[in-house]
């Protein structure tokens, strides 16, 4: 059996719901990045494994240990550009169960204090964004990446002429967890660390 847990933000346990704790507690095998993997107790290291590089070979050890009380740990909640669609297409209803988790966008609104019903969410992880939809929504909340981070979509802000307002959270729940607000012409042209952005088209 596969159980996917949604861990949250990842800075702390304090966002791992009782479900999800249970099943870290029941698993034979716990099975996640080396980030994630440090949200497991101690007591429970020994059955954790890091995640392939390749999902091919993930897909492979899961058909190969279907027996085992498996956990799969995916960063927020799994079907918000998570891992769970992806296993989703590989396994049935009655191989695995998909525990939510509070994913980093609904992290950083809250953080923000920013209501977020007429929100778009999307990330620009391995994928290009629609510009032209991306900018016609009033608001959006992006996990980004290296290729296409803020300074990237602060650029096409301004190659449009939008009016737009930029929040970046970087290291979000974690100790060294950073919010900083830029209008499009401001936003620096630098590395960020693993981030969300937020932008209010005007």
């Amino acid at each position: 059996m596969i159980t996917v847990v949604g861990i949250g933000p990842g800075g702390t346990t304090d966002f791992l719901f009782g479900q999800a704790l249970d099943s870290i507690e029941a698993a034979s095998v716990i099975i996640g990045s080396e980030r994630q993997l440090e949200l497991v107790p101690e007591h429970k290291q020994m059955v954790c494994h890091r995640l392939p590089r390749k999902l091919t070979e993930l897909e492979d050890y899961l058909y190969d240990h279907s027996t085992d009380m498996i956990v799969v740990l995916a960063s927020g909640d799994p079907l918000t550009y998570g891992i769970g669609n992806w296993l989703m297409n590989r396994f049935s209803g009655d191989q695995l169960t998909i525990l939510p988790g509070i994913s980093s966008v609904h992290y950083f609104f809250n953080r923000l204090r920013i209501p977020m019903e007429d929100c778009y969410i999307t990330s620009s992880h391995g994928r290009t964004p629609d510009y032209e939809l991306l900018f016609q929504m009033s608001k959006v909340g992006m996990v980004t990446d290296q290729q296409i981070g803020p300074y990237q979509l602060a650029q096409e802000a301004i190659k449009r002429g939008m009016n737009t307002t930029f929040y970046i959270g970087e290291q979000l729940s974690y100790p060294d967890e950073q919010i900083r607000c830029f209008t499009s012409n401001e936003v620096p042209d630098e590395e960020y660390a693993m981030n969300v952005v937020v932008m209010i088209n005007e």
